[in-house]
């Protein structure tokens, strides 16, 4: 007999795949079809800080998160109008209503600040864990990697003290220090961290000749990233791994969690090809298991993690050479 479920944050789930936060999570018709689908569970789309804080009224404190930028400030304002808090908080309790996997709200974030006190309503709402989807930019020349870094504690620590559900953090991977800063993120009393986020990404339009937004959806070539860093982390930290970035198909899911996934966020494969994809996932990951002898997922992940492969330097190594050489 075939088991897919696995545990991720203190969460049952009955697929390690999860579909990730977006704009397909964002009403419950598409929630309770992700659910048909065999999904372990369900990030809701995004809220930004700064629409919680426009909505509680702190002009002067968004004002100061847009750095001076009016135009951002007029969007942020448009844009809550369009998407109010209350209705976040009716889909997590309409979701809970109509589906029995787990749902985990979502929160973009870059303070710590008055925004925190949403979280309570959120957990009061009944959603069974909250995803903080933190990404400091290092872009300031000025700032020590350390003061970037201590965003991210000072945040956990704040959001720890308001809810008692399970919390995880989704990261990018631009720190000096990563391998350092993750295990030490673990020891925070978070469940679970999330890599890696997607955030936007601008472009040129030579046409035009301006600044666009270009490369939305992540692609397979995305995977080699969370999977290098999951399968050098997952024996060290102190929380469940979950990766994103490049899941899009089941040989994806089964990489991963070889690597040492708990679970793996999909989203970008749901825009192109529809929510069925991920019954095509499940599907393959039980085949797979099927053939490989496996009847759990606790029997092969993190099997092929930097501490159960022979050659530990194949995810360490960052030069080409074996596949290089000798071409010129």
């Amino acid at each position: 007999m075939i088991n897919l479920s696995t545990n991720y944050m203190g969460l049952d789930l009955c697929s390690p795949i999860i579909a990730g936060s977006s704009g397909i999570t964002n009403n419950l018709r598409n929630i309770i079809e992700i659910e048909k689908q065999g999904a372990g569970a369900i990030v809701l789309k995004s809220l930004f800080e700064e629409q919680i804080l426009n909505e509680a009224h702190n002009t002067s404190s968004l004002g100061e998160g847009m750095g001076g930028y009016p135009e951002a400030l007029d969007y942020i304002g448009q844009y809550t109008r369009h998407n109010a808090i209350n209705e976040y908080l009716t889909l997590i309790r309409d979701a809970k209503k109509n589906v029995r996997i787990p749902i985990i709200a979502s929160i973009n974030c870059v303070s710590a600040a008055e925004w925190m006190d949403f979280a309570v309503r959120i957990q009061e709402a009944g959603a069974d864990a909250i995803e903080l989807n933190i990404f400091i930019l290092p872009s300031d020349p000025y700032r020590a990697p350390e003061e970037n870094e201590a965003i991210y504690f000072k945040i956990i620590e704040q959001i720890l003290a308001k809810v008692t559900i399970p919390i995880a953090i989704k990261i990018s991977s631009y720190f000096s220090g990563l391998a350092k800063t993750a295990i030490q993120l673990s020891w925070s009393g978070i469940k679970g961290i999330v890599m890696f986020n997607r955030f936007y990404s601008p472009d040129i339009d030579i046409e035009n000749i301006k600044v666009a937004s270009g490369f939305t959806f992540s692609s397979s070539g995305d995977l080699a990233m969370p999977l290098r860093w999951i399968a050098m982390l997952s024996p060290r930290v102190q929380c469940d791994l979950c990766a994103s970035s490049g899941a899009d198909s089941g040989e994806a899911v089964v990489k991963l969690l070889l690597a040492g996934a708990k679970a793996v966020q999909t989203a970008s494969i749901l825009y192109k090809h529809g929510i069925t994809e991920i019954g095509e996932m499940n599907n393959f990951l039980h085949q797979w298991m099927e053939r490989k002898g496996f009847n759990s997922l606790d029997q092969f992940v993190g099997k092929l993690s930097i501490d159960h492969v022979d050659n530990p330097a194949a995810f360490e190594r960052v030069q080409f050479m074996k596949h290089f050489a000798g071409i010129e």
